[in-house]
């Protein structure tokens, strides 16, 4: 996400290096760059323009700091100009009523239904209500087949009526169905076509004065650039929406959408989707979402993931165990499937400054953990919990039995080892080392 744009943006910052102090002269070339680089992103030309326009100002009203590089400077205004751009701040969504309703809008393709899953899960999880999910996509094949399936995935209530062909009318009854289950938030997934036409654009603004929604979003495929923003404008113009939510922002996506939207609909981005599975959704954040752009990673998204894979009793049953030196090959893969929670492997390393460009020509697999796992799942119940009974017999069944080597199978064991000591000799350690008062 964001590669090329990071790349071009850090070449123009090099221009100027050894320079002295930011002039009108110096500052040209490097803004120049800078506008094509974001051109290339996809963002729209005039606030392309605008944007340079903006940082040019900023930077000649500036008196540059001997200790401060001019090109470190110049940085520093181009994060604070893009934090601007994508809103400032970040924006929640409203649950207020009882019940909450939200409607959910945007083309067929956009990962709308996809999404309106995650959103439930999130409610759920984030803010401690019991959403419901309504099917009023009548039109496109298996559509309440799918919001079904999304919705026993994540064991959320999916209300439908597949006999029935008025989404308005389902709408409606919906929120007495939810109040009946209690339910308190409504997710409506409404119908989508493959471009804006008046009759989907007429049917939805029927839904929204039927339903009275608390919330409107719009949801839109960011790898779409310019023409995501062209639509959102069209459906904004028309629901007079609350808020955008951005999917496949995890891909080679080239950036345009998210740089230009808040500009053109004046309405904040709410929520990214970062991957496909259906805990793969993050508030959107113009801060954080800026310093990913300039390279300078996410350190607080990092931690935030890792916060919400966490499970505090299991962590201080694992500290029990790593006292007592009881750390076995169960709680090893625990600690995997722990990370695996928190997502694309590529994606979280691009979250640690300096690691995203260092990678960007190196292929993580997902599958990482693949062997571990296969090898550990080759154990039996018995060897898993007492490691230090595995001998070369052993060692050569399990071998076989995952599919790997001899090697592959003493390679872990040893790196078993020495995590259960560094755990243990942590562990030890913890609270002999104070400051002094």
């Amino acid at each position: 996400m964001f590669e090329n744009l990071e790349e071009r943006l850090e070449r123009s910052f090099k221009i100027l290096k050894g320079e002295g102090r930011i002039t009108e002269i110096n500052i040209a070339e490097a803004l120049k760059d800078v506008r094509k680089a974001l051109l290339d992103a996809d963002v729209n030309y005039k606030i392309a323009k605008q944007f340079t326009e903006d940082v040019k100002q900023k930077a000649l009203g500036q008196n540059v700091l001997t200790s401060v590089k001019p090109g470190d400077m110049m940085k520093k205004i181009v994060n604070d100009e893009l934090i601007a751009l994508m809103g400032g701040e970040t924006a929640d969504i409203n649950v207020k009523g009882s019940p909450a309703i939200i409607l959910m809008s945007g083309l067929q393709g956009s990962g709308k239904t996809t999404f309106s899953g995650k959103l439930a899960n999130y409610i759920r999880s984030k803010k401690g209500r019991n959403p419901i999910l309504v099917a009023c996509d009548v039109y496109r094949p298996a559509a309440i087949e799918q919001l079904k399936v999304v919705g026993e995935q994540i064991n959320i209530p999916v209300y439908s009526e597949p006999d029935c062909k008025q989404p308005v009318e389902i709408a409606k009854r919906s929120i007495a169905a939810a109040k009946e289950k209690g339910c308190d938030v409504i997710i409506v997934d409404t119908a989508g076509r493959l471009a804006v036409d008046e009759e989907m654009m007429t049917e939805i603004v029927a839904i929204k004065e039927a339903i009275n929604p608390h919330e409107i979003l719009f949801v839109v495929d960011s790898t779409t650039g310019q023409d995501a923003v062209n639509t959102a404008k069209e459906f904004n113009d028309r629901l007079d929406f609350d808020g955008v939510i951005l999917t496949k922002l995890d891909g080679d996506t080239r950036g345009g959408a998210a740089l230009t939207i808040k500009t053109i609909v004046n309405k904040p981005i709410k929520f990214i989707g970062t991957g496909e599975k259906l805990d793969a959704i993050d508030v959107f954040d113009p801060k954080r979402m800026a310093g990913r752009i300039l390279g300078m990673g996410d350190i607080v998204g990092l931690v935030q993931r890792a916060q919400d894979a966490y499970d505090e009793q299991e962590a201080k049953k694992l500290q029990r165990k790593i006292e007592k030196n009881q750390f076995d090959f169960n709680d090893f893969l625990n600690q995997i499937q722990q990370i695996k929670k928190m997502g694309n492997l590529k994606d979280l390393a691009a979250m640690i400054p300096g690691i995203g460009k260092a990678l960007k020509d190196v292929e993580i697999d997902d599958n990482a953990f693949k062997g571990i796992e296969a090898i550990i799942y080759s154990m039996t119940k018995k060897e898993r919990s007492n490691p230090g009974i595995l001998d070369g017999s052993r060692r050569n069944r399990i071998a076989k039995g995952s599919g790997t080597s001899l090697q592959e199978v003493n390679r872990l064991i040893k790196q078993f080892d020495e995590t259960r000591k560094m755990m243990k000799m942590v562990t030890k350690n913890k609270g002999k080392f104070r400051m002094p008062h």
